[in-house]
């Protein structure tokens, strides 16, 4: 067969034992005598071992043996490694095209447009890998430092407005199928150990401008069928985008002929093998694929195979296949003939000097002995030059997804905190006595404010517990950023007016709160104070459960009993106090009958320990700027603000 009419691509079809792996074979000894460059991706490793023991010792150089069985000696493979930047779509694109095949049964679209943008993203990372999918997807942290690589406008919606605008929840159903998708293969140490280097050890496109020989061993016996079908659709997508990048070659005769052989390339072929068979031609890629039977291959992919592939070769084939396959090879055979064949006997239909020539019967050739089997020396020499122990390449895997934390741990060290898409940037600050958590949108930090723990309930919790006659006994919960707001509390306390106007405001805020029945946007208040007596009575009550609550569950907290027992013993005492009585403003009056004791929950790193001062009459605004110069530093952990008179 000549050269140029194998640019029209061969499809050769037979059933198990006929002899398809004899003439493909028999093609490629061709190849490696005439130092032409090919390809074999052979899923069951025979082909792929016989044609290596006919290279010659001139060739041995030219030879990339890529077999992932070597699990010692992993060569890399990096499917969303990225040499032209334009080409981003079309990698993100053939990606897509791969996992969907290999996970069609349980694709969508949700999935897809998720799994795509992620894609695009990652493209825009250096050295990023298929592993970075799922660290993309579950670390806020690589997100955003990822993000700050993406230019893309469009990309950055997604991420910043669709994305950031879904609840844990949505997020959570969203991404478990990619999740799952794409762990299916990562999760393999042997495939991660090739696809989770960020730097391929060979590169395809100079092997078919150098005329060099990449053989691919993916024996599914010793891979699994699943990791073979991906890596080899992989592979087949690689060496398609490196044919079509040789468009940079204006002329085409400059385009030196490379030749791929794919057994068993159903496993293989995407929806866009149908563009390699339509287009590779005119980039110098010629394929020579070989399968069992027709229905093997999707609908999509025979339309494509017979409508352009040039020469048709059929062995043996089934009773199913016959009368179809016979169609090609009309008025000389027909489908009687196809099923009657013994082993090695073919017919074909082909190109000669670029006609289509009548229908002709053939029997292959015998394989001749090997005169030197240089096998051994092609896998060391393979070994040598592109592939790396697997302890170093599982380090460098280790110290890529460690990266993540050490990024995490230089934003604590500056001062910044992670950012939470739905909210903004989240802020604590110190407020007088108490510790309460406000959320600010994105932007500078406010000069009074501290850093503190990210908070990433759907809304800041803060408790205040207020004590006077008439609230004795009473608790209600302030538990919302509109009722922190309404209560107007100031950062720092700056002057006398303005301690007052706040404590004010906590009173209307209490008052509002029993006549609404708004126990979500209401403070807890308590208090135990009996005319002419000075004690002092606190509750604390146990704020929503959060990651990164800053209040502390007291470990003698009352039991479910002996809280209720509390609660009617409270509402007993409440009916003996008078209606009318009406709580004293402390900061009202210097001269007031009643000494002032400010309380506060301070935490020192001892559960429990609180701090107690009573301030005398005319003294008492003095003494509160006093606690709260002596208590700001320490003050972190309480997220109770006690006043009490």
């Amino acid at each position: 067969m000549l050269r140029r009419d194998r640019s029209r691509h061969v499809y050769v079809i037979g059933q198990t034992g006929a002899g398809k792996s004899g003439l493909l074979e028999l093609f490629a000894l061709s190849d490696t005598f005439y130092n032409q460059g090919y390809c074999i991706i052979d899923p069951h490793g025979d082909f792929a071992i016989d044609n290596l023991r006919f290279v010659p010792e001139n060739r041995i150089d030219d030879v990339v043996y890529f077999n992932p069985a070597d699990t010692q000696y992993p060569v890399a493979f990096n499917p969303l490694e990225l040499s032209d930047p334009s080409r981003k779509p079309n990698v993100c694109s053939e990606v897509i095209g791969v996992l969907k095949r290999m996970f069609g049964d349980s694709w969508g679209p949700r999935l897809e447009h998720i799994l795509r943008y992620t894609l695009l993203a990652l493209l825009d990372r250096p050295e990023t890998t298929l592993l970075d999918i799922s660290r993309l997807l579950t670390d806020k942290d690589f997100r955003k430092e990822t993000l700050d690589y993406c230019t893309d406008v469009t990309v950055l919606q997604f991420w910043k407005q669709e994305f950031g605008q879904w609840n844990d929840k949505q997020v959570n159903e969203s991404i478990a199928p990619v999740l799952n998708k794409v762990g299916a293969f990562t999760a393999n140490p042997i495939i991660r150990n090739i696809i989770g280097q960020p730097r391929s050890s060979f590169n395809v496109r100079k092997i078919m401008d150098e005329g060099k020989i990449l053989v691919v061993n993916l024996s599914k016996g010793l891979i699994g069928e699943d990791n073979a079908g991906i890596l080899g659709a992989f592979l087949v997508t690689k060496i398609q985008l490196a044919a079509m990048s040789r468009s940079d070659i204006p002329d085409i005769s400059q385009r030196r002929p490379f030749y791929l052989y794919v057994d068993e390339f159903q496993n293989f072929a995407t929806d866009s093998f149908a563009v390699i068979l339509s287009e590779a031609r005119k980039y110098g890629l010629n394929l020579t694929v070989a399968n069992q039977y027709i229905a093997q291959m999707t609908e999509s992919v025979r339309d494509a195979v017979f409508g352009n592939v040039g020469t048709t070769i059929s062995f043996r084939v089934s009773a199913d296949d016959a009368p179809l396959l016979s169609k090609q090879f009309e008025p000389t055979f027909e489908a009687q003939d196809l099923l009657q064949m013994n082993n090695r006997h073919f017919v074909i239909s082909m190109i000669i000097n670029g006609e289509k020539a009548p229908a002709f019967s053939a029997t292959t050739l015998n394989i001749p002995k090997t005169p030197q089997d240089n096998f051994d020396s092609i896998v060391r020499s393979s070994r040598e030059k592109y592939s790396r122990n697997r302890a170093e390449v599982e380090a460098e895997i280790r110290q890529t997804i460690e990266q993540s934390e050490k990024y995490k741990k230089n934003l604590s060290d500056s001062g910044r905190q992670p950012v939470d898409e739905k909210k903004g940037t989240n802020w604590g600050s110190n407020y007088g006595n108490g510790y309460i958590n406000r959320n600010y949108a994105a932007g500078p930090k406010p000069s009074f404010i501290t850093p503190a723990e990210p908070i990433k309930t759907s809304a800041l919790n803060a408790t205040t517990s207020v004590n006077s006659p008439k609230n004795s006994a009473k608790s209600v919960i302030i538990n919302s950023p509109e009722a922190l707001k309404k209560a107007k509390i100031s950062p720092n306390f700056a002057s006398n007016e303005q301690r007052s106007n706040d404590l004010k405001n906590l009173k209307q805020l209490i008052n509002a709160s029993e006549k609404s029945n708004a126990p979500e946007k209401s403070i807890k208040a308590a208090a135990g104070n009996e005319k002419g007596k000075e004690t002092t009575k606190k509750t604390e009550v146990k704020t929503p459960a959060t990651p990164n609550s800053l209040q502390k569950f007291p470990k003698n907290f009352p039991k479910k009993d002996e809280k209720r027992s509390r609660q009617h013993k409270n509402k007993r005492n409440r009916s003996n106090l008078n209606a009318s009585t009406r709580p004293q403003d402390p900061l009202e009056s210097a001269s007031s009958s009643h000494p002032v004791n400010f309380a506060s929950d301070l935490h020192d790193g001892r559960p429990g320990v609180s701090t107690s001062q009573t301030v005398a009459p005319g003294a008492h605004q003095e003494s509160l700027r006093q606690n709260l110069r002596e208590h700001k530093a320490s003050d972190t952990d309480s997220g109770f603000l006690s006043i009490h008179h």
